[in-house]
C-alpha cells in the first residue's frame, strides 16, 4: 500500500527516467479501496468507546489523572466469554472477531453505495486514520510503560513468596516474579515502552517506533499466552496496529535492502495553507504530547507514591519481627499438637513480612486469587502478595498495640479477584459498582509475647472460638536472590 502515501500537493515525482506521475491524482485500485474501508471501520471501535460503562466511569472520575488514565487504557471488550479461553486464551479475541466481521460487512455496503462515484483515492482519510492509530498506540503504551518505570506492575517478591514451592505458583505469578526480582530490568522494560510510545507522536520516527513496539509487545502477548497473564489481547492490539503502520514502508525497505535500488520516499501531507491551520495543528499536537508524557508521568507518580495506590502493603509491621519462623509448639484448646506435615490444623511455619502481614502454612486448602493484585489505597485490600499463591498459606493483615501487646488480624483471602473491578475504579478515581457488598471478615485479637529477640509467642481465639497457643522461633534463612541483590 506504499503507493497510497503520496503528497496532496500537486508534485511530479520521477517514477522512472522516462515517465512522470501526477501524485495528486494517483488512483487506488478497487481492492485497495475495499480493504481501506474495512480497515477504517475496524479501527473506529478501538479509538471511540461505544460501551456505556466507559462513559459512566469516565464522567465519575474525580481527578484529572483519572480522565487521562481512562482515555489511555480504553479497550473494546463488549463480548466476554465466561470460559478459560475467554479469560486467558483465543476466546479473549471474541470482540475483535465481531468487529472484523462488522468492518468487512460495512466495507461491502460502503462499496455498493459509492460504486458510481469512482473516487480516485482516500489519501486524506488514510492520513488521519494513520495519525489516529499512531496517537492511540502512543498514549496506551506510555500508560503501560509508566507502570513499570516507577515500578508498580510487578513488585519485588514478598518473603512468603520466596519460600513458596514452585509448584504452588499460578503460572502468571511465576512470570511476574521473574521480572519483579530485577527492579532495574522492569524499569528498562517500562522505558522501552514509553520511548516506543513517544516515537509514535512524530511521523519521522514512526517506522522505528513501530518496529520496537511490535517486537516488544509481541513478546508480552505470547508470554501472557504462555503464563495466563490475561493481557494478551491488549498487547496484541499494539502489535497489530504497529504492523499496520509499517505496511507503507515494506516496499521501500525491500527495494533498498534486498534489491539494492535507490528510492524516493513519498508521503502524503495535509495542506496547512494558513497560519490558523498551522497553529491549530501544532498546538493540538503539543498539548497531547505534553499531557501524556509530562502530565501523565507526574500523575502516575502522584497516584502511587503520594496517594498510596500500591500493590504491596506498607502498613507498619511489628518492630524487628520480619522473618521466617518455625512453629516450635502448637496448642489447640490447651492440647499440644505434635508436628505433622499432614495435620490440617497445626501450623507448619510462619512468616512476618516487612509490612503488617502474618502468613502461616498449614496442610489445608485456602481460596486462591487469580487476580493481578490491582493497586489500592487500603493496605488490607492489597492482594498482590497472596495472588496466584497456593500451598496452604493463609495471609492475615494485622495491626498492633505495643502497650497491650496485642495483634488485631483480618483474613486477606477473597480480597483479590472479586474486588478487582472495584479496586480499579478506586485507582482511577471513579465510583465502584452500586450495591457491591463489602465483606466484613472476622477480626481476631491475639496476645503476643517476645521473651527473646528471635521468639514470638501468640495466643488467642480462632474464628471458631478455639484457643490457640503458638511458639515461634525465627530461623536465619538466606535466599540466593537476596544475597545476590545485597552484593
Amino acid at each position: 500500500m506504499s503507493d497510497i502515501l503520496i503528497p496532496a500537493r500537486k508534485q511530479f515525482i520521477a517514477a522512472t527516467p522516462q515517465t512522470t506521475v501526477n501524485a495528486g491524482e494517483a488512483r487506488w485500485t478497487a481492492t485497495q479501496k475495499f480493504f481501506f474501508r474495512a480497515l477504517f471501520l475496524f479501527t473506529i471501535p478501538f479509538i471511540i468507546p461505544f460501551e456505556p460503562k466507559f462513559y459512566q466511569q469516565f464522567f465519575a472520575s474525580k481527578t484529572f489523572f483519572s480522565y487521562l488514565s481512562a482515555l489511555a487504557n480504553f479497550r473494546p471488550n463488549f463480548i466476554q466469554l465466561q470460559t478459560t479461553s475467554g479469560r486467558w486464551g483465543f476466546g479473549g479475541y471474541a470482540t475483535w472477531g465481531v468487529i472484523a466481521l462488522g468492518a468487512f460487512a460495512g466495507a461491502a455496503i460502503w462499496t455498493v453505495i459509492v460504486r458510481k462515484k469512482n473516487r480516485a483515492n482516500y489519501n486524506l482519510l488514510y492520513y488521519w486514520t494513520s495519525v489516529t492509530i499512531r496517537y492511540r498506540i502512543a498514549i496506551g503504551l506510555i500508560a503501560f510503560g509508566f507502570l513499570k518505570v516507577y515500578p508498580m506492575q510487578m513488585p519485588y517478591p514478598a518473603l512468603s513468596n520466596l519460600i513458596t514451592d514452585f509448584g504452588d505458583y499460578n503460572t502468571y505469578k511465576i512470570y511476574w516474579q521473574h521480572v519483579g526480582v530485577s527492579t532495574w530490568y522492569e524499569i528498562v522494560l517500562g522505558l522501552v515502552e514509553v520511548i516506543g510510545g513517544v516515537l509514535m507522536f512524530f511521523r519521522a520516527t514512526t517506522a522505528i517506533g513501530a518496529i520496537i513496539n511490535a517486537g516488544v509487545l509481541f513478546n508480552i502477548a505470547h508470554a501472557n499466552f504462555a503464563y495466563d497473564g490475561g493481557v494478551h489481547v491488549y498487547s496484541s492490539f499494539f502489535v497489530l496496529f504497529s504492523l499496520f503502520l509499517l505496511v507503507p514502508y515494506i516496499h521501500n525497505l525491500w527495494r533498498v535492502f534486498v534489491q539494492g535500488k535507490d528510492i524516493l520516499p513519498v508521503k502524503y501531507s495535509p495542506v496547512l495553507n494558513t497560519k490558523t491551520k498551522k497553529w491549530l495543528f501544532y498546538s493540538a499536537k503539543t498539548v497531547v504530547v505534553l499531557l501524556f508524557t509530562v502530565v501523565y508521568a507526574a500523575g502516575r507518580y502522584q497516584v502511587h507514591y503520594k496517594d498510596g495506590f500500591l500493590k504491596d502493603p506498607v502498613n507498619p509491621a511489628l518492630p524487628n519481627a520480619t522473618g521466617y519462623y518455625n512453629v516450635t509448639e502448637f496448642k489447640l484448646n490447651n492440647q499440644v499438637l505434635p508436628y505433622n506435615p499432614l495435620d490440617s490444623v497445626r501450623w507448619q511455619n510462619v512468616v512476618f513480612e516487612k509490612w503488617g502481614t502474618l502468613v502461616y502454612k498449614v496442610n489445608k486448602p485456602f481460596p486462591i486469587s487469580l487476580a493481578n493484585g490491582t493497586p489500592n489505597a487500603n493496605n488490607v485490600e492489597r492482594s498482590y502478595e497472596l495472588a496466584g499463591i497456593a500451598g496452604g498459606r493463609r495471609f492475615l493483615y494485622y495491626e498492633f498495640d505495643q502497650k497491650k501487646q496485642e495483634l488485631y488480624l483480618q483474613d486477606k483471602a477473597g480480597r483479590g479477584e472479586e474486588r478487582e473491578g472495584r479496586n480499579s475504579a478506586k485507582q482511577s478515581g471513579t465510583k465502584g459498582k452500586k450495591g457491591a457488598a463489602k465483606a466484613q471478615p472476622d477480626k481476631l485479637t491475639w496476645h503476643y509475647e517476645r521473651p527473646t529477640a528471635n521468639r514470638i509467642i501468640l495466643q488467642g481465639l480462632t474464628e471458631k472460638k478455639d484457643s490457640i497457643y503458638v511458639v515461634l522461633d525465627r530461623v536465619d534463612r538466606p535466599f540466593p536472590i537476596q544475597i545476590t541483590r545485597s552484593n
